[in-house]
């Protein structure tokens, strides 16, 4: 009895993330100097037709402006394409996450408020099921170690990024999206060390986050840093690789992927 064992998705998945601040996707670079990428919608709907697992929207300035998530935009989103759709930022109650989900959304994702919070994840695990409840992480290494930082990367805790991560998921966090600050927007590559200890300690998916730039840095997260899902903003806003393309590369080298 209470074997760990590490739940197998069988497919990976490849997930664009739109950031949107004023309505508008951007991206960054190392969370800062956000650039305009285009019109939220209309991404969605490419991104859908050209294969992509699924969607999430994060809201990155919610928590900062002490706003709730902009929920007219995620209906129009949801309106518009048939694949998962996860939506964070500033959500910090239950009424926030059914609100959302009677708007198009299928999953939440919760950073902050969970994190001063915990039990929010327990409560609402319970309400909507921990399949529900993506646990976002941002992290940065430092002094030595991975710690975890809240309101979109401006406020460090303090806490390893192991440590957090396990308690969530005790608490009935159903997946991690884990974006590594360093890396974010640099295009070198995903964090590969941060990534594998998190997939290796824990029993849920692990979508890793921040750094991709070339078809090679997905083969090496999914193969070295055991990530379940690997998401990725401006090379897909900017066309710089297709999903299409992406997905064929991975599934010729017997990556699981589903086509």
């Amino acid at each position: 009895m209470g074997t760990k064992f590490k739940i197998t998705v069988l497919t990976k998945r490849i997930i664009p993330c739109l950031d949107i601040k004023d309505g508008r996707t951007v991206k960054g670079v190392n969370f800062l100097d956000l650039r305009d990428a285009g019109d939220a919608v209309e991404l969605a709907m490419r991104y859908a037709d050209e294969g992509a697992d699924e969607l999430v929207f994060l809201d990155i300035t919610a928590t900062n402006e002490k706003r709730k998530t902009l929920t007219d935009l995620v209906r129009k989103v949801a309106s518009k394409i048939n694949i998962p759709f996860t939506v964070g930022g500033g959500i910090s109650s239950i009424e926030d996450v059914s609100i959302l989900l009677e708007n198009g959304a299928d999953k939440i994702s919760v950073n902050t408020s969970a994190f001063k919070n915990p039990q929010l994840i327990a409560e609402l695990a319970k309400r909507f099921g921990c399949q529900c409840v993506v646990l976002a992480v941002d992290t940065k290494f430092e002094n030595g170690g991975w710690t975890v930082f809240l309101n979109g990367g401006k406020v460090s805790t303090g806490k390893p990024t192991l440590e957090w991560v396990k308690e969530a998921v005790g608490l009935g966090a159903g997946e991690i999206l884990l974006t590594s600050m360093n890396n974010d927007g640099t295009k070198n590559g995903f964090a590969i060390d941060i990534t594998q200890q998190i997939s290796e300690a824990v029993n849920v998916p692990i979508i890793a986050s921040g750094g991709a730039g070339t078809i090679d840095h997905f083969i090496d997260v999914f193969k070295n840093g055991k990530a379940d899902a690997a998401l990725a903003a401006s090379i897909f806003h900017f066309g710089e690789i297709s999903i299409t393309e992406l997905k064929k590369e991975l599934a010729s080298l017997q990556i699981p992927i589903r086509l």
